[in-house]
């Protein structure tokens, strides 16, 4: 491990205490990556790709802390609860479409059906229209 990757390590450690202790001195004090990255003076992405150890270790600390659930995981749950219920309902939406579709092509069929079969003979039209097409015999 290089010098600065060890120094690296050593001030998200040093933030993640700060956090806790709900003593930031360059970040909003949120429990969350982005604050920590910012207390740290590293950037988001490097806190996320090399050290990814820490970060779970930052939530670890952060649910034994609290005894419960991240507030950024709490909203990611509710989001897919709300999601899965959308996908539900769509579904539902899609199958009523469906059955839709099947009723109208059904009733379709049998006004083809209808208007195939001669009923009665049509009525002569009145003398004074022309028929631009003779009718169907």
């Amino acid at each position: 491990m290089t010098q600065h990757h060890q120094d690296e390590r050593t001030r998200i450690r040093a933030a993640m205490d700060r956090l806790l202790a709900e003593q930031a001195t360059a970040s909003n004090g949120g429990l969350t990556i982005v604050a920590l990255a910012a207390e740290a003076g590293v950037h988001r992405m490097a806190l996320i790709k090399r050290h990814a150890d820490l970060k779970n270790e930052f939530y670890e600390r952060i649910r034994s802390k609290t005894r419960g659930v991240p507030e950024t995981e709490k909203r990611l749950r509710e989001t897919v609860t709300k999601l899965k219920k959308t996908i539900a309902n769509q579904k539902a939406e899609i199958e009523d479409l469906r059955q839709q579709v099947t009723n109208l092509t059904l009733a379709s069929a049998v006004l083809i059906h209808q208007t195939d079969t001669p009923q009665e003979p049509p009525t002569p039209p009145p003398g004074n229209v022309v028929q631009l097409r003779p009718p169907n015999t």
